[in-house]
């Protein structure tokens, strides 16, 4: 959410950020809520006037019933309850005005970086650079399901049965690789000054709001019915959360905290649920990298972010690539984004593992996360990036990894997590 005072003296520079992403059905918005704003300062005033007023005359009525004058005291009553009453008709008008500009606000899209490329979708996504060698083995690289049932690793028949499409159970060796992957992401990211965290997973409805755009959330959240509780879809929501309603002392920033959770999401969309594959499903674990940090330090915090992304899978043996998205491909709150995507031999392409998000101070103004500075309190700046998604990672893990015997090699960085194993052989 961009900033009113922003958008009041710089309405045009707000309509072609709309334009850049797209997006021209809201152009309208940005008149709408300057008129909006216009009556609120001008009720505001009226307001401020009638309190004044009141506080004046209140204070009068003892000095004239001192005086004896309970007639003119009794009057002047009278008029301090028209104009009490004439307060709250305008406070109740003000917050009335108030809900629709921030409802409005909600909706108007952040101001991107100047860097950002223009484009409609992510098919106008640019690649920026590649990581390791991309290979095509000279033998056949099955579904990423057909690896794992060689192994007995993966059952998504009795998970339709218990729940439906988009679960599943992983079992054996390849449920161990998905809890080998997730611990080494995070040993990797404390060893990068990171503090470890797990978060609630569940969060309130102004969380929800606070991190996220309403088309994402109805697209992705689960409600608990009866409950003003959320299933997270990404432990960034409960970790950016954690600093709500609150003043950070500007000494203890940055705050670099690597978090662990299960995610729940709809997927909602053109996307839909895989019915045999682990790509995208409704259940996943993750690890996350979140940064708060001094407005001036976040793009500094943004390379560094994918950059560690990048890391990881490379220690992997696993090619990568990454793609600065473009400004139709930008989630509103977003001020720019960079995608991790794996090497893929069986589809001779590049698939997304991860996202990069710079959120600038969006996330801070909707949440009041506020920084105590020398100079004063200013808004922080928030940073989030995927470390590992599993089971989404376990698809480039086997595929780069597979020998021609249907055996799969354990990188010598997650031996120690396999139990010293340098390679797992299917029963199948």
């Amino acid at each position: 959410m961009i900033d009113i005072r922003f958008l009041r003296e710089n309405p045009e520079a707000v309509k072609e950020n709309i334009r850049k992403k797209f997006q021209d059905s809201k152009l309208a918005l940005v008149d709408e809520v300057l008129a909006l704003d216009i009556e609120s300062r001008k009720n505001k005033t009226e307001a401020d006037n009638l309190r004044a007023s009141r506080n004046k005359y209140s204070k009068q009525i003892g000095a004239l019933m001192g005086q004896g004058k309970r007639e003119e005291a009794e009057e002047m009553k009278k008029l301090v309850n028209e104009q009490s009453e004439a307060l709250a008709a305008a406070e109740q008008k003000e917050a009335e005005l108030q809900e629709k500009i921030t409802k409005i606000m909600m909706i108007i899209p952040n101001i991107i970086d100047e860097s950002v490329p223009i484009g409609k979708d992510d098919s106008e996504n640019v690649e920026v650079q590649r990581y390791g060698d991309p290979v095509v083995p000279p033998y056949e690289i099955p579904y990423h399901t057909d690896i794992m049932e060689r192994f007995n690793g993966i059952d998504l028949d009795s998970a339709r049965r218990v729940a439906g499409n988009g679960f599943y159970y992983l079992m054996g060796d390849i449920a161990r690789i998905h809890s080998s992957v997730i611990s080494y992401a995070r040993d990797f990211m404390i060893d990068r000054g990171f503090t470890y965290c797990i978060p609630p997973f569940m969060i309130r409805s102004d969380v929800v709001t606070g991190v996220m755009s309403f088309a994402e959330m109805e697209a992705m959240m689960y409600k608990i019915e009866g409950e003003d509780l959320y299933l997270i879809g990404t432990s960034e929501h409960s970790m950016i959360g954690k600093f709500i309603d609150t003043i950070v002392p500007e000494e203890s920033l940055p705050q670099a905290l690597t978090s662990y959770s299960p995610c729940f999401r709809k997927e909602k969309g053109a996307h839909g649920i895989e019915e045999r594959g682990v790509y995208r499903i409704h259940q996943f674990e993750k690890q996350e990298m979140v940064v708060v940090c001094k407005p001036e330090d976040s793009k500094m915090w943004f390379d560094k972010l994918w950059q560690n992304t990048v890391d990881l899978f490379r220690s992997l043996d696993i090619p990568v690539r990454t793609l600065e998205c473009c400004s139709g491909d930008l989630a509103d709150l977003k001020v720019k984004s960079i995608d991790v995507e794996a090497w893929s031999p069986r589809q001779g392409k590049y698939f997304e593992v991860g996202s990069c998000s710079n959120l600038g101070d969006a996330q801070a103004r909707r949440l009041k996360i506020r920084v105590n500075g020398k100079n004063g309190k200013y808004l922080a700046h928030t940073l989030n990036n995927t470390v590992v998604a599993p089971p989404r990672m376990l698809i480039a893990f086997l595929e780069n990894n597979l020998n021609e015997d249907g055996s799969v090699n354990i990188p010598e960085a997650l031996r120690p997590y396999m139990g010293g194993k340098e390679k797992i052989v299917p029963v199948k």
